[in-house]
């Protein structure tokens, strides 16, 4: 039994989320995003609270009840509060910036890497190390932060690289005298 799949989402005031086609769509005050149903699961509205209910008991239905249950209410959260995602960067001479719609990273390479920013994400700048990644879609802005930090992940010696602003980098002991 999906104890995430027979929770009850509140929807709060503001917030609109109408089903058609297997087509969930959740508006709010700062977007209107959409997913995907499948055909064994039921989403049913009473006033403000949605339950998802499932019409058989098989694997892949049981799979999906709790799954799309968190992308409802991570939908509903994002059109009300929004996602967001801190990264920083160490190291001598490396640095971000923002320059229109492309985030340039000094990572220590020859060159500089240049990434476009997706659309529905918006990256600002706090100094030339920190950079906070908004949206209101929170895969675009956990995919947009991996790929960030797969440029120059931390390495465990001196701790240089990309890494979130609450991260945790192990430090290994280097070689040592003989």
């Amino acid at each position: 039994m999906s104890r995430i799949g027979n929770r009850k989402i509140v929807v709060p005031e503001g917030v609109t989320v109408s089903i058609s086609d297997n087509i969930i769509t959740v508006t709010g005050p700062k977007g209107t995003l959409t997913t995907h149903s499948i055909d064994d699961i039921t989403l049913k509205q009473d006033g403000d609270t949605l339950t998802l209910e499932r019409a058989n008991d098989q694997i892949k239905t049981k799979a999906m009840h709790g799954t799309i249950n968190a992308n409802v209410m991570n939908m509903i959260t994002g059109v009300t509060k929004g996602f967001e995602k801190s990264l920083e960067i160490i190291g001598v001479g490396y640095r971000f910036n923002v320059k229109g719609n492309q985030l340039v990273i000094n990572a220590g390479y020859s060159h500089p890497v240049e990434m476009d920013i997706p659309k529905g994400i918006e990256v600002t700048a706090s100094s030339n190390t920190e950079i906070t990644i908004k949206g209101i879609d929170k895969i675009l802005v956990g995919e947009f932060a991996a790929n960030v930090r797969k440029v120059r992940p931390p390495e465990p010696y001196k701790g240089k690289g990309i890494r979130y602003k609450d991260e945790y980098v192990r430090r290994k002991e280097g070689k040592k005298a003989a």
